[in-house]
């Protein structure tokens, strides 16, 4: 019987869905949101705040600071109210109503961000609002997930390991590309102990991670408007790009067999299945995707009808199933790759917050090496 005297000791991560019935193909989920924090962004946050104290620059009485779309927000803020650090989540309108709720309840303070920077999109605005924070606070601190090597380190020294120990023959690993923390951390731990599996990468439309041109995204998680210096894409053996009406759809299928599961699951979900029907089409093989998030925190948005439609159109829903979507090899920055049909540009659903960031301008921030307090 386990016991635990703080909420970031527990973590399952030996559950995996044999979801075959609902592809047609052989795929294994590995499930990452039964925590505390509801996400597989609670390992990279207790790395980076470990690593933080280690080196000294987070010391008691600071406060932490990150820029978030929402899970690493809600890791974070668990972290921090059970060490005893303030924390500023700087996210924007796409975060859910849940997860900035669950934010605040847990003490932290949730600043939005509404009006994208003109180059950058709305994660550059994040970081800017997230640099003056810092240089206005001597006793701030951000670990700038983008570029903190905690991020990939937490899933190298676990779900790396986890994964091979569970299917040692594995022959693809299938994961969502965000800040490519849990990518990279994953792909350099198979490229050092089992180069023979395919690393696929799964992103979404409008995401610049792989050499996509930027677009308007609604659902948070997957996908970045600044590639993250993380990113080696050297480590990457293939890409699928993701619309989000297919992200859509694979949540709604997955929910018909009772499988309530994140926005960041269904755009992964749909684009190895996509590989597969293209690359592996007899099922003889071993392949795993990692499911990174529940399905609570986007009742509101992927699962509620009205705003589906209202984003993408009343055609979405009629069809759900977990394709299509496009593969391509790894490319560099300055090599796009093609993408199944634009997400339709609708502008950003209105998320009202009491207490709205004001938009001031302010220098472009660069998603760099991470820093001690102010940037």
């Amino acid at each position: 019987m386990p016991v635990i005297t703080t909420p970031q000791e527990f973590d399952v991560d030996d559950l995996f869905v044999d979801v075959r019935r609902i592809t047609g193909h052989p795929l294994y989920l590995k499930c990452e949101g039964f925590n505390f924090a509801g996400s597989v962004k609670l390992r990279a946050a207790n790395e980076m705040v470990d690593s933080a104290e280690r080196t000294g620059v987070l010391r008691p009485g600071m406060t932490i600071v990150e820029s978030s779309s929402g899970n690493l927000g809600v890791a974070l803020s668990l972290v921090a109210v059970s060490r005893g650090y303030g924390f500023v989540c700087v996210t924007d309108s796409r975060c859910t109503q849940a997860s900035r709720r669950l934010m605040q309840r847990l003490g932290a303070e949730v600043r939005i961000v509404s009006r994208p920077h003109p180059q950058r999109g709305l994660l550059g605005a994040r970081l800017e609002l997230v640099n003056r924070l810092c240089a206005e606070h001597d006793d701030f601190h951000w670990l700038n997930q983008y570029a903190n090597d905690g991020n990939w380190t937490a899933h190298y020294q676990t779900t790396g390991p986890q994964i091979a120990k569970a299917f040692p023959d594995l022959d693809v690993l299938f994961v969502g590309a965000g800040t490519t923390g849990t990518l990279m951390g994953c792909a350099r731990f198979f490229h050092e102990n089992n180069p023979s599996v395919t690393i696929v990468a799964i992103d979404a439309v409008g995401s610049v991670n792989f050499g996509g041109e930027p677009a308007p995204r609604f659902i948070p998680g997957l996908g970045t408007s600044v590639r993250p210096a993380l990113l080696d894409d050297s480590f990457v053996d293939d890409v699928v790009i993701v619309p989000e009406t297919d992200t859509v759809r694979a949540c709604r299928a997955l929910l018909r067999e009772g499988f309530l599961l994140g926005g960041s699951t269904g755009t992964v979900l749909s684009g190895a299945v996509r590989w597969l029907r293209e690359n592996r089409p007899g099922g003889d093989l071993t392949a795993v995707a990692i499911a990174p998030d529940l399905g609570e925190r986007y009742l509101d948005t992927v699962y509620d009808d009205a705003w589906v439609q209202d984003v993408y159109g009343a055609g979405v829903l009629a069809n759900a199933t977990t394709a299509p979507a496009t593969t391509g090899s790894a490319a560099p920055v300055s090599e796009p790759l093609g993408h199944g049909g634009p997400v339709p540009d609708r502008g950003a659903p209105a998320l009202p917050h009491p207490d709205p960031t004001p938009d001031t301008p302010a220098d472009p921030a660069t998603v760099g090496p991470t820093s001690s307090g102010s940037l």
